[in-house]
């Protein structure tokens, strides 16, 4: 088992890549701590791993809220008295609109979640991985660091491109403490993300752009799966990874290359 004897936090936990990698990470021997804003989902998950014979938490908690997300740490180490690996993969797409029609509250809602709650993620876990050393992930995406032709995808695409800032500024700050930071930069995924969009006045606006046949080169077109990018993560976790920090990957098939 890769990941024997360490324990995980894995935020954003109650469906696709989360769920993917919370189940993937407990069958590879880490005891998981599986956070997200709804009890149900988190339990159906938490549920499914100790099925398995794995060992894992719930943690109810909104990443963008600091006391909670102090708290659902402080909790995850008081019962297992370490912290190993933080997948901070919790996020949303937002409103995607011009911008003289994206409000104040909709722009600030997606940063708060997405890069201010990578932020507090990962500020509350720091000290316990400074115990042991660990690795930190954080879930970007192709928008923001390679894509940026999604007209309207403005606040979305910069809360994606200030994580990549955001993982290498902490990459070199924690390096001396044996605590590696990369991030995963997803193209199209097979998830239910697209509940959280919102798409609004985007009719005629910005320029029309012709792809080649197949949007996704490697699969002909078809999206990726979240077991796929859980196998990444894994890797990023695990000690097969020891010497890689400061890195963004992405995976999307090659669509990145094809549609930025």
């Amino acid at each position: 088992m890769q990941l024997a004897g360490k324990v995980a936090l894995v935020t954003g936990a109650g469906s696709g890549i989360g769920e993917a990698s919370a189940v993937l990470f407990a069958r590879e021997g880490a005891r998981v701590g599986a956070l997200d804003r709804t009890h149900e989902k988190l339990q159906a998950v938490v549920g499914r791993i100790e099925q398995s014979g794995g060992e894992a938490m719930a943690l109810v908690a909104d990443v963008s809220h600091p006391g909670e997300m102090e708290s659902a740490i402080r909790e995850l180490t008081d019962r297992w008295g370490r912290l190993d690996i933080v997948f901070a993969n919790a996020g949303i797409n937002g409103v995607w609109a011009p911008l003289d029609a994206l409000s104040p509250e909709e722009w600030n809602r997606t940063l708060s979640i997405n890069l201010t709650g990578t932020f507090l993620t990962v500020k509350y876990a720091v000290p316990y991985l400074k115990q042991n050393g660990g690795s930190v992930i954080i879930t970007s995406s192709v928008n923001g660091t390679r894509v940026f032709s999604n007209t309207g995808a403005t606040a979305y695409s910069c809360s994606k491109a200030g994580q990549v800032a955001f993982a290498k500024m902490v990459a070199a700050e924690l390096a001396p403490h044996r605590v590696r930071v990369n991030v995963i930069c997803p193209g199209a995924i097979r998830t239910d993300i697209g509940e959280s969009t919102e798409q609004r006045d985007l009719e005629g606006v910005g320029t029309p752009i012709e792809y080649p046949e197949g949007k996704i080169p490697l699969t002909h077109g078809a999206p990726g799966t979240t077991k796929q990018v859980a196998q990444l993560a894994l890797f990023l976790a695990s000690e097969a990874s020891s010497h890689i920090t400061g890195t963004e990957v992405w995976i999307d098939g090659g669509e990145s290359l094809v549609v930025g």
